[in-house]
């Protein structure tokens, strides 16, 4: 027989009954969000899932991020403690203007998806020259 010693956190027991009472809360999907120059970068933790689960889309302005756990069920175990979520988890993310939607991309390795969504490129910070001594038509102003 084997002999578990676990630490009570009381967050967590209040978690488990307010989870019973209303029905399951889907688990959250970790997610660091960044920008890098002229992207911003969104990486999602997806430890053990099917990488062919994972569907992103955008829809009016929203990326919505899904994928699927499948659940390790076979009849013959007896569980002792059962603390990894399985099934299917979802994140969206509301997107502002000025960002090239028809170029996001994403990568998953490791059990960690990275989406890249750049910036548009009439969105991007430019410099702008300054003519001296010129008019609207670019004819030389006599002092």
């Amino acid at each position: 027989m084997i002999k578990m010693t676990t630490l009570r956190d009381p967050f967590q027991e209040l978690d488990r009954l307010f989870n019973t009472s209303h029905g399951p809360a889907a688990p959250a999907m970790p997610l660091d969000l960044y920008r890098d120059g002229d992207k911003f970068v969104a990486k999602v933790d997806l430890p053990g899932v099917n990488p062919a689960s994972i569907d992103i889309d955008v829809e009016d302005r929203t990326l919505t991020i899904s994928a699927k756990r499948e659940a390790d069920d076979k009849d013959d175990r007896q569980w002792l403690t059962r603390e990894r979520p399985s099934g299917t988890f979802a994140r969206q993310l509301t997107l502002g203007y000025g960002l090239s939607l028809d170029a996001i991309a994403a990568d998953y390795n490791g059990g960690v998806l990275t989406v890249t969504i750049p910036i548009a490129e009439e969105n991007k910070p430019r410099k702008i020259s300054v003519s001296v001594g010129k008019n609207a038509d670019g004819k030389i102003i006599e002092n």
